[in-house]
């Protein structure tokens, strides 16, 4: 069974390196399937190593909770709390404003929590979504969501809407930026209706970042935040939840029933430090090194790829195949083998990875591991796919 197995791995392996036992010529792997597959650098892991911890159960780890303190500072609200993962943010965050079952949030139809987060809020917590429509650059129409909130509270027919969900920056939009003036919108609808407004920022410091503003200008509209750090920030786990105090202190509780309780977790919580105090800043080379390979799809591939490069605001792209000739399933098998032929024509041979997502979409996401000469790279590959398409 296990020869079988292999052979995939074998096949793999043979590919790169050709007929040979060592590959002919350099290569090199571009990742762009997500800011997620990024590595903690030797400073991160020299902080992991040297980290105090104790159990934050008990809330006795020293580096946890000078990790909740600061992100509470930048958050700009009064209470942080440290999760292991940015679905289970969502979740305690949903949970923690809709306190019955068979309450309801808002969100957008392409949102992360409502596409990507397995239902969690309806299979776990028994809360129904009622969604919007999503606009391309991330943002709904107002009127809408007005039409949507439901407060015939005790009339038994109907859920009462809980909380409006955002998302900033927007996924499936391609990493648009909410407008804070969009935000402001939002508030205003909320505090019409009493309700709280909770922002999926997973990627929330690309958002601050690209608007050139700090994070709690943009929270100062919201109740509440899940914040990834194993995204764009680099650390290899974790996420974080801010909030008013007794927000928090409930969410506490929410994390512990959804076994998110986690014991000496300051070996993680100081990788999540050196993400909100190091890895900030360098945001702005994801962003920059993404729209230069947009510009370079809008000069040279436009005969294959379709690309808005005015949507291109943070560190995601999103293109489209428009080549009949090949899928973009087929484009991303391109972009990710290495050839011989290629080998020879280029003096290298460069495996780019990205992700088909829907329709005829390709989405490659930008980030630590991802320099600008890999970003020249993946270009150089992207004229060599072109050319040989051409070829046929």
């Amino acid at each position: 069974m296990l020869p079988v197995l292999l052979r995939p791995l074998r096949r793999l392996l043979s590919q790169l390196r050709g007929s040979g036992s060592q590959p002919r010529g350099c290569l090199r792997t571009v990742d762009l399937r997500s800011d997620t597959v990024s590595q903690p650098g030797p400073a991160m892991r020299a902080a992991i190593a040297a980290a105090r911890v104790g159990d934050d159960v008990y809330g006795e780890d020293p580096t946890v909770n000078e990790l909740q303190r600061q992100a509470a500072e930048l958050f700009g609200m009064e209470d942080a709390l440290f999760v292991p993962s940015g679905t289970m943010g969502n979740l305690i965050s949903v949970m923690c404003h809709c306190r019955e079952r068979g309450a309801e949030l808002i969100v957008g139809d392409q949102a992360h929590i409502h596409l990507y987060e397995q239902g969690g809020v309806a299979q776990i917590a028994g809360i129904h979504s009622r969604v919007v429509k999503n606009l391309p650059d991330g943002t709904f129409d107002l009127n809408e969501v007005e039409s949507k909130i439901r407060q015939h509270f005790p009339d038994s027919h109907y859920p009462r809407t809980g909380v409006i969900c955002l998302e900033n920056t927007h996924n499936e939009a391609g990493g648009r930026v909410l407008p804070l003036s969009f935000l402001q919108e939002v508030r205003t609808l909320a505090d019409k209706y009493q309700l709280p407004v909770h922002v999926d920022g997973a990627r929330l410091m690309n958002a601050a970042v690209a608007l050139g503003v700090k994070a709690s200008e943009i929270l100062r509209f919201c109740d509440s935040v899940s914040m990834c750090l194993s995204k764009g920030l680099g650390a290899p786990v974790g996420s974080l939840i801010g909030g008013r105090k007794e927000f928090v202190d409930q969410a506490v509780r929410v994390r512990k029933v959804l076994g998110g309780g986690m014991r000496q977790a300051g070996l993680l919580a100081a990788a999540g430090l050196l993400s909100i105090t190091d890895m900030v800043d360098r945001l702005q080379d994801d962003h920059r090194n993404a729209r230069t390979f947009a510009q370079g799809v809008q000069t040279f591939a436009s005969s294959l790829c379709d690309i808005n490069i005015d949507a291109v605001e943070t560190n995601i792209l999103m293109l489209a195949v428009n080549d009949p000739r090949m899928s973009p399933e087929e484009f991303c098998d391109k972009m990710a083998e290495v050839t011989e032929d290629e080998i020879t024509v280029m003096g290298h041979g460069v495996r780019v990875l990205m992700n088909p997502v829907y329709g005829r979409t390709v989405r490659a996401v930008w980030h630590v591991d991802v320099s600008e000469e890999d970003t020249e790279l993946a270009l150089q590959k992207l004229q060599y796919v072109i050319q040989k398409v051409n070829q046929k």
